[in-house]
């Protein structure tokens, strides 16, 4: 169990190579998970019925489920932050034992917070679609999609705990290619339900469950067979209280931080949904399509969590100062080449989704110009929150986000898209919201830094 040979260490050598070679894979895992997200949307949006109205009736019913499914996962997607924080601090701090004990715990979390999240989304499913003004002729099939994705939830999010544990340790090839794996498997079911079977909406949902709980097997496999101090034993697996606690002091508030910005973007698709089907399914496609863009960006995040959180653990605040600065300029860099890319290609690339349907289309690029043309600005602002969050300041992390979802987003949707419902006008919010929360995170980062190299002086 000593054998740390697979345990990169971060708190020495040159950074830059170090961060690009820690994000080319996690680059690579979300920009293949996407591709297979848009295998999906493409499958349901041509050949998920008999006519083009049907077809785009199945791609709104996936379209119409993405604010209710990242609701309900990203309570429990924050203690996966936990866990890498744990795992970046132990081994930063040379503690194995640490590290042991956040595995068996984050693994047991996973299990019973995916069987809880199953069963409560599944009974809920159609009252909450409703809820958030589901079109009456989408609503069936996005009931249907809804619960089958939802069982693949337990699988999910030991995917994601063990991914995080894995990446806080310097792994990042292994989860792409657990991910590339399973995501073959979610084309070949989507396609053998969709084109075989004719199941529309719910084949999609049953391929992506699947699918999750294959990822889950290979990630846990893996780590069962792992000799270095990340190892999986069963007959070990336990919550360990000072870990769970750690856990939950930095996991719960990015939990509190997911709901209330699922809530908003709830809030949000219940708006779109009042603008029309046309307009939800133009939003559902180019929301995949920017989302490659995000993706590729929020690489940067789990960055600096974990170079952030390892040289936190070694107490090097100048090289985790140089961490979070290179991160930043990576992550801009890498966020206007990306959104000009997508901006030039948009119509296109949206044509692959909505054949022929130029009205949608157009709506579609209204996203891709106002949100997507300024995702840089979200990018900054999450490699601040991944440096708050690698300090072990989650709380302060989670208030920065809530200032800009709730007095943000939702005052907007409230009171200005109220007077003037467009996607224009609602749309233009994002990177307002995203500029302010980007000045508060660095404030509160840069001072809480000087506070620890004060405190870390005098020590001395």
């Amino acid at each position: 169990m000593t054998n740390t040979k697979r345990v990169r260490d971060f708190t020495q050598g040159a950074i830059l190579p170090r961060v690009i070679l820690f994000v080319l894979p996690i680059i690579a895992t979300g920009i293949l998970q996407m591709l297979f997200n848009t295998a999906d949307t493409i499958v349901v949006g041509r050949w998920g019925g008999d006519t083009p109205e049907t077809c785009e009736i199945a791609l709104a019913a996936v379209g119409s489920c993405t604010a209710l499914t990242n609701l309900f996962l990203h309570f429990f997607f924050g203690f996966s932050a936990g866990a890498g924080v744990c795992t970046a601090h132990a081994i930063g701090s040379k503690n194995e034992d640490g590290v042991q004990k956040t595995v068996q715990t984050a693994v047991l979390i996973g299990l019973i917070g995916g069987a809880l999240l199953a069963v409560v989304g599944i009974s809920l499913a159609r009252p909450l679609l409703s809820m958030i003004g589901t079109k009456k002729e989408v609503l069936e099939q996005a009931t249907l999609y809804l619960k089958a994705y939802l069982v693949g939830a337990p699988g999910l999010l030991l995917y994601n705990y063990c991914a995080s544990i894995l990446r806080s340790k310097g792994e990042t090839v292994r989860p792409l290619i657990f991910l590339t794996v399973s995501g073959v498997i979610n084309v070949l079911l989507n396609l053998l339900m969709v084109l075989v079977f004719r199941l529309g909406a719910l084949g999609v949902g049953i391929a992506t469950a699947a699918s999750q709980w294959a990822s889950a097997l290979f990630v846990l496999v893996y780590m069962m067979r792992l000799r270095d101090s990340a190892h999986l034993d069963w007959r070990r697996l336990r919550i360990d209280p000072k870990t769970f606690k750690k856990m939950l002091y930095i996991g719960l508030p990015a939990s509190i931080q997911g709901i209330v910005g699922g809530c908003s973007n709830v809030l949000i698709q219940s708006a779109v949904n009042s603008l029309g089907r046309v307009t939800v399914a133009a939003n559902t496609a180019a929301a995949n399509l920017v989302g490659y863009i995000y993706t590729a960006q929020n690489s940067l995040y789990h960055a600096s969590l974990t170079f952030v959180g390892q040289n936190y653990g070694a107490r090097k605040f100048k090289r985790l100062r140089r961490s979070v600065l290179t991160c930043v300029g990576t992550v801009t860099v890498l966020g206007l080449v990306l959104s000009s890319a997508v901006i030039l290609l948009g119509e296109q690339l949206l044509s692959l989704y909505l054949p022929g349907n130029t009205e949608a289309i157009g709506l579609g690029m209204y996203h891709i110009w106002y949100i997507g043309g300024f995702y840089f600005i979200l990018g900054i602002a999450e490699v601040g929150c991944g440096a708050l969050r690698g300090l072990g300041k989650s709380l302060s992390a989670m208030l920065i986000s809530l200032v800009g979802t709730v007095f943000g987003q939702v005052i907007w949707i409230l009171t200005v898209f109220r007077f003037f419902p467009s996607l224009r006008v609602l749309y233009v919010s994002y990177p307002i919201c995203w500029m302010i929360i980007l000045v508060i995170f660095y404030a509160v980062f840069f001072q809480t830094l000087r506070r620890l190299e004060r405190s870390e002086a005098l020590r001395e």
